[in-house]
């Protein structure tokens, strides 16, 4: 398989808030798009990995994603080891992706940081031909950060007003997360995703009117990027 586009997230449903409108619309263009979950969420406060991991294949269904996979990093100790780059590198041989989204590399939650620096060195290293690896020496063409968990300003905003519906029943997709049983939610210990489903949704809002559509998601990448004609340029000025 050839993957056009492969999101590349700590836990499963980091990848549906952050970036799945964008990974919907893509699928909707008709290019191959996957989703590599480095952890199966099972240090969460709630839920349990066989459930997250059902959760995780209906939201790739919503999204229309033709790979889904894990490489089995620990939960809460989401490092770029050698072990852990070794095996992110045998993923983008084998997948091939054009262009990968990574998070962004500054983040509360330490898993999503190091995620960011795994992702990048991982397709680094794919590429090296003496690398003692299956597979035929691979780089992604392109690495482009989701910023929405952070609010960074973006390099570009994709509009993802027709598929923001969709794009909301994958996320709900995860009922152990944002629908939990009352029982999950008399607990003492702060939980951020008790927020997340209406942040994400104002962020979504946020980032749209920045660009003059009702929802949209932000991106950021390191390289200039270049323009071939300036009459046709998006988004007015005054």
């Amino acid at each position: 398989m050839k993957l056009d586009v492969l999101a590349i997230a700590a836990h499963p449903d980091d990848v549906e808030l952050t970036c799945g409108g964008t990974l919907l619309k893509m699928a909707q263009k008709g290019y191959k798009t996957g989703i590599l979950d480095l952890t199966g969420g099972e240090m969460g406060t709630r839920g349990t990995p066989e459930t997250r991991a059902k959760e995780a294949a209906k939201a790739a269904k919503i999204l229309k994603v033709s790979w889904r996979g894990t490489i089995g990093v620990p939960d809460s100790d989401v490092q770029p080891t050698r072990e852990h780059k070794l095996r992110l590198a045998g993923v983008i041989r084998k997948l091939r992706p054009h262009t990968v989204i990574l998070p962004y590399w500054e983040a509360r939650h330490p898993d999503h940081y190091h995620a960011s620096r795994l992702g990048y060195e991982g397709c680094f290293l794919a590429g090296l031909k003496q690398l003692p690896l299956e597979g035929e020496p691979y780089r992604p063409f392109k690495i482009l950060y989701a910023t929405s968990f952070e609010g960074m300003p973006a390099t570009f905003i994709v509009d993802i007003t027709k598929q923001y519906e969709t794009r909301r029943k994958a996320i709900l997709a995860y009922g152990s997360q944002f629908r939990p049983a009352a029982s999950e939610r008399k607990q003492r210990v702060y939980l951020a995703i008790d927020e997340l489903d209406s942040k994400m949704d104002l962020l979504a809002r946020r980032n749209g009117d920045l660009i003059g559509v009702k929802y949209g998601e932000p991106f950021l990448q390191k390289e200039v990027a270049e323009v071939d004609d300036i009459v046709k340029l998006p988004v007015r000025s005054i």
